[in-house]
């Protein structure tokens, strides 16, 4: 360190608890605002007295949780609002295609093909509008759970990291500093982002901030570990024999996991060969003796061939390869 770094270190103004700073930003830079796009503009403009006469009345309890641990960067009325306002677009748009059907099947149409086509137009006009309010409300739970799963996912990889710095003695503060530079650690990096921001931007102590972050964090396993990191620091007790100790378990946990992972693919490789490969060559084996058989039911005979080979081998080929291709992507 230079002499002109010691004495300003020295004799540079200390920080006072309660005193507001500045944070100065690098040459040309300026600082990030949220700000809504069009559309949520509209919909707010639109929807929103709506949107917070429901939020008052606590109709949405679990919404305003459910979008913070999602990393929804919207207050819970806006985001009601947009629901509405998607809603009735969806409403007006389906209503009208629902229309042209049944005016379509009332001109051109009789019998049985008018009546399919009205049940048709009925549901084009209902079920879309009917779907999506069913659905938007519960989208931002579905994105924390998402999120969990992925924390969980790279919490052994990610303790294994958090244990090697503990063990240089690098500083609690600055092993999630390091931690949000990680990507590869996936959300466990947005997680450690925002405990950087409380205690660089908004000034919060360490202990405050990892407090907040267990509070808002959609999975089980890291907020566990965060309350187990403010209990260890508070009762006197030393991180890095804790930090350790949680690596090795999660660790233990992530190869226990990765074994019921692959007997679930082995399990689901021996079923598809029995209905995949076994059940749909027996079945076209049977089908085509029948044929030979009784000559009077070939047609019918050759119709449920087309079925199966056309319509239920994909299908049974598709599902399997999905599951398969899931779980792997899991083990990898």
């Amino acid at each position: 360190m230079s002499l002109f770094a010691k004495l300003f270190a020295k004799y540079s103004p200390k920080p006072v608890e309660g005193m507001k700073y500045k944070i100065k930003l690098p040459k040309g830079s300026l600082p990030s605002y949220i700000t809504l796009s069009p559309y949520y503009k509209l919909a707010w403009k639109v929807m929103g007295k709506k949107a917070e006469k429901n939020i008052k009345n606590k109709k949405y309890t679990k919404l305003e949780s459910d979008l913070i641990k999602a990393h929804v960067l919207l207050r819970p009325q806006e985001y009601l609002a947009f629901v509405y306002f998607t809603v009735l677009i969806a409403a007006l748009g389906s209503s009208i295609g629902g229309a042209i059907l049944i005016l379509l099947s009332l001109i051109k149409t009789t019998g049985i093909t008018q009546l399919i086509l009205i049940i048709m137009g009925l549901a084009v006009a209902i079920m879309p509008p009917m779907l999506l309010y069913m659905i938007l409300p519960g989208s931002p739970a579905s994105k924390a759970k998402k999120r969990a799963k992925d924390i969980d996912a790279h919490l052994a990889a990610a303790m294994s990291f958090i244990a090697a710095l503990s063990s240089a003695d690098v500083t609690l503060a600055t092993i999630f500093k390091e931690l949000a530079t990680r990507k590869e650690y996936g959300e466990i990096a947005k997680e450690a982002e925002w405990i950087t921001r409380d205690t660089e931007l908004l000034g919060k102590d360490i202990l405050t901030a990892v407090a907040e972050a267990s509070k808002r964090s959609p999975s089980t396993k890291w907020q566990e570990f965060l309350q187990g990191v403010i209990t260890t620091a508070t009762s006197g007790g030393r991180l890095k024999p804790f930090f350790i100790t949680k690596a090795d378990e999660y660790e233990k946990e992530e190869k226990i996991n990765l074994r019921k992972k692959m007997e679930n693919m082995g399990l689901f490789a021996e079923i598809y060969v029995t209905v995949g490969v076994a059940f749909p060559l027996f079945l076209v084996v049977i089908l085509a003796i029948m044929a030979l058989i009784n000559a009077s039911s070939s047609g019918m005979v050759v119709m449920v061939l087309e079925i199966t080979v056309l319509v239920m081998i994909p299908i049974i080929i598709f599902v399997f390869s999905y599951f398969i291709y899931s779980t792997s992507k899991e083990v990898g």
